[in-house]
Parts: structure tokens; C-alpha cells; sequence
């Protein structure tokens, strides 16, 4: 299943190294990511789009945890597109 998630946190060199590497070692694969300085430079706001059989669950509470996150918020779904033979 693919999830999109945004995520909010203080604009730090490290915060998007430490986000991405939580996610690997969930299990999750990112489809789609997006980032870009909010405010006066302070703040940083992620779009994710990460996949995995795994519930998106167990990924937001650890990224909750990263140092500097602010806001985790899962927006949605998508279901898994079947292919045919």
C-alpha cells in the first residue's frame, strides 16, 4: 500500500538524513518526496509518499520520536493497483 504522509520540523542539515533512515529501517520504500523551507527558514515541511505491506503505523510513531519533528500527520491511502496477465 502507498501512504502519504506530511511531516513537519525544525530546518536542521540533519533532520531529512535522519527521516530517511528511519523510514529504510521500517521497511518502507519512498515513492515520492518533497521538501521545502516554511516561515523565515525555521521550519521545514515534507511530503512523503512511502510503500510497504507493513502498517503506516508503525512508521509515524517512530518518526514522531525524530528529534526536531514537530508534526506527523497521515493523510490517506492508496489501494494496490492489481495487474492483469
Amino acid at each position: 500500500m502507498k501512504y502519504l504522509m506530511i511531516i513537519q520540523g525544525e530546518n536542521s542539515p540533519e533532520l531529512l538524513e535522519r527521516l530517511l533512515r528511519v523510514i529504510r529501517h521500517r521497511g518502507f520504500f519512498v515513492q515520492k518526496i518533497n521538501a521545502e523551507c516554511t516561515g523565515n527558514g525555521k521550519l521545514l515541511h515534507i511530503t512523503v509518499t512511502v510503500s510497504s505491506d507493513r502498517p503506516v503505523s508503525l512508521l509515524s510513531k517512530q518518526i514522531e520520536k525524530i528529534f526536531g519533528i514537530t508534526q506527523v500527520a497521515v493523510l490517506g491511502q492508496a489501494p494496490p493497483v492489481k495487474e492483469s496477465a
